[in-house]
């Protein structure tokens, strides 16, 4: 029994040994302190290199770095940083991005490499259309599970107030002791050559003092008149320029329909004899026209004359007035008047000897030095 007692003191003893040798030799090699500085994270992980590891991001408030092998953990998890093994390495995540970078502009896409889920994640918004879509998935086809395609709704838009051709603006303003609200249409966003933003519309719809304009959806400030004309210059036009001076507002170079839905303009032309031609404004659209004439005089029964119009076979009604006029990504006239503008027109609008009239875009452009975009 003594001899048992005292195999057992020495079990126990060398059991006590072990915890004293264990907890000394734990003492020698302590456990690095976590590492909080993102630099240093960096400088880890571009010492490794981009084929061996995967990005750097937090995980309940600590860093990872993601990497490829189990050597490169090791070597990350000995600074006190934590070190995620994954499939995908950074130099093979940028490469599917660069290849969807290489594509034109889609609008209401994003995408963007995600270390976290060793991904590139391109996220598809509604208006990207199948063959946009069938584009991206073409480009990203040899990347497997290192490219994930969502979809969600709504569209990508930047936050400042969108501003774009055919949109309705109103002007508040006082003539002959009454208060009076003028509603026209934005033509065409042009800029000048250092790049400052305008806008074109009728000169007729800054009669009577309705210089200070707003867009008419939300009431948002635009700007003010700084030019303009109806009848009342040499070339007897029909033309207004706003400048915009809120800067939270975005002048696209674009018209958008009646559906929401946009047309990039990009340059300016004069028109010719038959060519097929729209028309968009903040009241209606006539997406189905041509040109009748390219110099025409038209007096007003208002008595006002102008030359030098634009006339097509495009329907418009009041409050369209400075709309644009357009074929194509071509701007050609901002819309001035017309026939049976009380009645309502559209694509297939029912009086067949409907006409309409519009200042030429080129001329205004080269009268004020400015420039569609």
């Amino acid at each position: 029994m003594r001899r048992r007692h005292h195999a057992y003191r020495e079990i126990v003893a060398a059991a006590v040994g072990g915890v004293l040798a264990l907890t000394t030799l734990t003492a020698a090699h302590a456990v690095p302190a976590p590492l909080t500085d993102p630099a240093e994270a960096a400088a880890i992980a571009d010492q490794l290199g981009d084929k061996r590891t995967a990005g750097i991001y937090y995980q309940d408030e600590r860093l990872v770095v993601a990497v490829t092998d189990q050597a490169a953990a090791e070597t990350v998890r000995s600074t006190g940083a934590a070190a995620e093994v994954v499939p995908h390495s950074a130099a093979e995540l940028s490469s599917a991005k660069a290849e969807l970078d290489q594509l034109a502009g889609i609008p209401n896409t994003a995408w963007s490499i995600d270390p976290s889920s060793n991904r590139v994640n391109v996220k598809i918004y509604d208006g990207v259309s199948d063959v946009d879509r069938t584009r991206i998935e073409k480009a990203v086809s040899g990347f497997g599970d290192a490219v994930d395609i969502t979809e969600h709704s709504g569209k990508i838009e930047s936050t400042a107030y969108a501003m774009r051709g055919g949109l309705g603006i109103v002007s508040n303003f006082t003539s002959g002791g009454t208060s009076w609200t003028r509603t026209c249409s934005a033509g065409f966003n042009v800029q000048n050559s250092s790049g400052k933003k305008y806008m074109l519309t009728a000169g007729h719809c800054m009669e009577g003092g309705a210089v200070t304009w707003r867009r008419r959806s939300g009431d948002v400030p635009l700007g003010r008149a700084i030019d303009w004309a109806y009848g009342n210059d040499v070339n007897q036009s029909d033309y207004g320029v706003v400048e915009y001076s809120n800067s939270d507002v975005a002048p696209y170079g674009t018209i958008q329909y009646r559906d929401g839905s946009e047309g990039q303009i990009s340059r300016s032309a004069s028109a010719f004899d038959g060519e097929k031609v729209k028309r968009v404004g903040t009241m209606s659209q006539d997406l189905v026209g041509m040109v009748l004439a390219t110099d025409a005089t038209v007096t007003y029964s208002d008595g006002t004359t102008l030359r030098h119009m634009i006339e097509a076979s495009n329907c418009t009604v009041h409050g369209d007035s400075g709309g644009p006029l357009f074929s194509g990504e071509t701007a050609l006239g901002i819309n001035s008047g017309g026939s049976y503008a009380d009645q309502p027109c559209g694509d297939s609008d029912s009086q067949a000897d409907r006409s309409s009239f519009y200042e030429p875009v080129y001329k205004v452009l080269s009268w004020e030095g400015l420039k569609v975009y």
